[in-house]
């Protein structure tokens, strides 16, 4: 399941509804990335994401059924936000489970690495000496391309 919003989201409760009727699940692991409050030496103010419907959501589910097919998972969930978002308030969810806890881990791994490449997401940080787009750090491509092997 995939979900794009501006509105927050609740971990817990989303991970509690994701194994709702799935007693087969055995391993669950999941991804909460937060907004922090300094990046590259400056302190952060916010961060504005933006997106393009539509082109977002069919990314995202090539990349949700990429890692159905790589591994046998019972469920995945991905949660991305939009807006603007302040240091402390979480941007992105990634839940992967499985019968087995390493398919999981995998998983939840390979949707995060994808996404953070793959996903039409731009970031905009706001500092004191203004406002810049987030560069792709080559960091997160190479964590991408080990799953292309």
């Amino acid at each position: 399941m995939i979900r794009i919003q501006s509105q927050a989201f609740d971990p817990g409760f989303e991970l509690s509804q994701l194994k709702a009727g799935r007693p087969g699940i055995g391993g669950t692991v999941m991804f909460l990335g937060t907004v922090r409050d300094l990046s590259e030496g400056a302190d952060v103010k916010a961060m504005t994401l933006e997106h393009y419907p539509g082109m977002t959501e069919k990314a995202l589910a090539d990349i949700e059924q990429e890692a159905h097919r790589r591994w046998p998972l019972d469920a995945t969930l991905i949660i991305h936000r939009f807006g603007r978002l302040e240091p402390g308030e979480d941007i992105v969810l990634v839940i992967a489970a499985s019968a087995h806890r390493e398919a999981a881990f995998e998983a939840c791994h390979f949707l995060i690495d994808w996404l953070k490449t793959k996903a039409p997401f731009w970031k905009l940080e706001e500092n004191d000496q203004g406002a810049s787009w987030v560069a792709a750090k080559d960091s997160d491509d190479d964590a991408a391309r080990r799953w292309s092997k």
